[in-house]
């Protein structure tokens, strides 16, 4: 990887039932996939959005992969509502292992 790469920043945050994966990308607005809570062990995601300065660089993907490695780690399963996460674990059989 060269030091051009643009660097991407991916932070988790939950409150209450509801939580988000934001990602940030030199300076560019935020991407962010959004989930809601269904039970300790259950997560629905619900929505990604990708700003257009952000399309075509794969930030969406690495939000629904580090859904799924955060998924695995907790023993948590997800049930992909949003077409794009829906679209993504279907087009990876890897992860196939954290859906509901």
């Amino acid at each position: 990887m060269s030091d051009d790469a643009p660097q991407v920043t991916i932070t988790h945050s939950e409150e209450g039932s509801k939580g988000a994966y934001t990602a940030t990308m030199d300076g560019k607005p935020p991407a962010e996939m959004t989930y809601s809570r269904a039970s300790p062990t259950l997560i629905i995601i619900d929505h990604t959005g990708v700003p257009d300065e952000l399309r075509g660089t794969g930030v969406g993907k690495m939000l629904v992969e580090r859904a799924v490695l955060d998924a695995r780690a907790s023993g948590t399963k997800i049930m992909p509502l949003c077409p794009f996460a829906k679209a993504q674990i279907a087009k990876t059989p890897d992860w196939h292992d954290v859906l509901s």
